[in-house]
């Protein structure tokens, strides 16, 4: 039986275990960002403390958009294990590098699927992963402009809490 379904599967087992491990990173960022909402709301950066609860809600969002398409398309989606979260930060400013740090991985990741199915040309994959790739630009530079804050206003005196008031505001827009 096993074989059969693999057969009326329409995606490749290596893009099946890759959009896997994606379920798992998308997983784990989500649960990094809780971790860094947590933190930033123990220090006292409540509005970055709700701007990574949104972060963590959208990778879940992420996470079930992948688990959903891989089990539509006839594959064996993979509820992950999640561990190893980092859950302690030498400053305000390392959340927000780390949260750099991991959406550009999560854009390389992206990366890495999309040329094995233009590889395989499998078409329809690559024109699911279309609106991740797109998603990564703006959560890249949402990133870049959180972390681009501590330099245009500085951490001293009374800089941290208006970078934190700040974080909340940052748009994108692709016009």
């Amino acid at each position: 039986m096993k074989d059969l379904m693999r057969i009326q599967c329409l995606i490749s087992q290596d893009i099946e275990t890759l959009l896997n491990q994606q379920i798992k990173k998308e997983a784990h960022s989500s649960s990094l960002y809780l971790s860094m909402s947590s933190w930033c709301d123990q220090n006292g950066f409540d509005y970055s403390a709700d701007y990574f609860l949104k972060q963590s809600e959208e990778e879940r969002v992420h996470q079930l958009k992948l688990f959903k398409y891989v089990l539509d398309m006839g594959g064996n989606a993979i509820s992950p294990e999640v561990s190893g979260i980092k859950t302690d930060f030498a400053s305000f400013r390392e959340v927000f590098e780390d949260a750099l740090e991991a959406e550009i991985a999560i854009t390389q990741s992206f990366k890495n699927i999309a040329a094995k199915c233009h590889k395989e040309q499998d078409f329809v994959t690559m024109e699911f992963l279309n609106w991740f790739l797109k998603e990564q630009r703006e959560e890249e530079y949402k990133a870049r402009r959180a972390l681009e804050l501590f330099e245009v206003i500085g951490e001293e005196g009374t800089g941290r809490w208006e970078i934190d008031k700040h974080v909340n505001k940052i748009n994108y827009s692709e016009e």
